[in-house]
């Protein structure tokens, strides 16, 4: 274990953690409120401990995959542990844990909230616990390799173990340069969304800070209703953007570079429009079965299946009140998730479409032993690697998922909310059902059942294995 590189780079981290502190000081100041210290000092002890932690100048600059999933696990961690303290200090969540909780939805774009009244939270307040979704969006450290080299080629690794999805390759023969178009798509779409938003009345604070959750897939809202005191027009606009941050930026690169031959074959962004068209449509009959006309619920479900779907989070309705099928395509929705390489969570089509393909493989195998059969997506055979990676993530997946739902039904909550609470958070989609539902919320869980969801959110956000590395002591010795 390369100890020195990884304090190194924990450095930057941190010294980026006191950048991200100015926007909200400044949003803070605009509206002269005295929450602008809290950020100040934020601000400071990042400052110090980057300085620290930075100025350990490591002999070997170079990653491995060790050290590179490390690195992510402890620079959520580290990041999230001091955002906490603006809303701790202030006083508004006087709780720490409370306090980190809420941080920690917001970086790994979950939109859970223990608040029971948003709209008591100061502007600046407010701005950061959205800026929290677009910074953890793209993911920390994709930003800094943007902005600056770390350590050559191996660097691969960091953007590897933050990034969803079962494969990460560069889009063009430098990293940095990959992760520069990445952030450059991503900071376009949203600005073109502010634009859209303010053009149809949107007050421009709402503007940013409803941008920010919606380009990170996070939710959080701004209003106690989320979206639901808005216009038609305007949750039309955040239901086609929270669509399209669902997609894998690669899509967008290709199409950038005019290969849209390369783009639309992409089969997981076909297959993840399909599942979003088939469960809204199946969603509105179901609804109008009960009540209201087909337009009015298909308009409701497109916005409540595109949100679950790409664990954005925020809402209009309360669908806890609509009919079992349609909660139930929701919680199904809830762990397919959006396309690998975008800012949702959940398992990913991408996953989901190898285990399909797989488990025909071997039914295939049952009734002709001889034949040998190649697993192909988009046309270009899936490396036995990506297959084996993908079936222990499945095995990981249901392992945690388990273990999380035993000690989270401790706090002795009906079945359906202890479930999709879980569900909730570790697929980084925010609201569940029941108690956990739109209009409900997480802070009356115990302090151990929100350590274990925390726990959930940031595994969720890096696909499990950089956060269990930390428990893995091999991994820890120097050698």
């Amino acid at each position: 274990m390369n100890y020195a590189i990884i304090l190194y780079t924990l450095g930057f981290v941190i010294d980026f953690s006191a950048a991200f502190m100015i926007p909200p000081f400044l949003v803070a100041m605009l509206y002269g409120e005295s929450d602008a210290k809290y950020f100040l000092v934020c601000f400071a002890i990042c400052v110090v401990l980057g300085v620290l932690l930075g100025g350990i100048k490591p002999e070997n600059k170079k990653f491995y995959a060790r050290e590179g999933y490390i690195t992510v696990a402890l620079s959520w961690i580290i990041i999230s542990l001091i955002g906490a303290l603006p809303f701790y200090l202030s006083g508004y969540i006087p709780s720490y844990i409370d306090a980190l909780f809420e941080t920690i939805s917001g970086f790994t774009t979950t939109g859970a909230s223990i608040l029971t009244d948003v709209e008591a939270l100061s502007h600046g307040m407010l701005f950061w616990r959205s800026f929290t979704h677009w910074i953890g969006g793209m993911g920390v450290l994709v930003f800094i390799l943007a902005i600056l080299p770390l350590a050559g080629g191996e660097n691969m690794h960091l953007m590897k173990a933050e990034s969803p999805g079962p494969s990460v390759g560069k889009l063009v023969p430098k990293l940095r340069k990959t992760a520069f178009y990445l952030y450059a798509i991503y900071f376009i779409m949203t600005i073109v969304e502010i634009v859209l938003l303010l053009i149809f009345k949107m007050p421009l604070f709402d503007a940013v800070c409803i941008s920010m959750g919606t380009a990170g897939t996070g939710g959080f809202g701004i209003l106690n209703t989320s979206l639901g005191s808005y216009s038609r027009a305007i949750k039309t606009i955040v239901t086609i953007f929270m669509l399209l941050f669902g997609v894998n930026f690669s899509f967008y690169f290709l199409i950038v570079m005019r290969k849209f031959k390369d783009a639309f074959k992409m089969s997981e962004v076909r297959w993840y429009f399909a599942i979003f068209a088939f469960v809204s449509l199946v969603i509105a009959f179901n609804v109008t079965s009960v009540s209201g006309s087909f337009i009015e619920n298909l308009y409701e479900s497109t916005f409540a299946v595109s949100s679950v779907m790409t664990t954005t989070g925020f809402s209009t309705v309360d669908f806890n009140k609509w009919p079992e099928l349609s909660r139930i395509l929701l919680v199904i929705i809830m762990f397919s998730g959006a396309c690998a390489g975008s800012t949702g969570g959940g398992i990913k089509i991408s996953r989901l479409i190898i285990y399909f393909k797989s488990t025909l493989k071997e039914l295939s195998s049952l009734t002709h032993p001889r034949s040998v059969k190649v697993i192909n997506i988009d046309g270009k055979p899936v490396e036995r690697s990506v297959l084996n990676s993908a079936m222990i993530f499945l095995i990981a997946y249901v392992f945690i998922y388990v273990v999380s739902v035993v000690i989270v039904s401790l706090d002795n909550f009906d079945l359906i909310t202890t479930f999709t609470a879980v569900a909730a958070t570790f697929n980084n989609i925010g609201p569940g059902l029941e108690l956990v539902g739109p209009t409900g919320n997480f802070s009356m869980f115990s302090p151990l059942s929100k350590i274990v969801l925390i726990f959930d959110m940031l595994a969720g956000r890096l696909e499990i294995f950089p956060m269990l590395l930390l428990f893995t002591p091999s991994v820890w010795k120097k050698h």
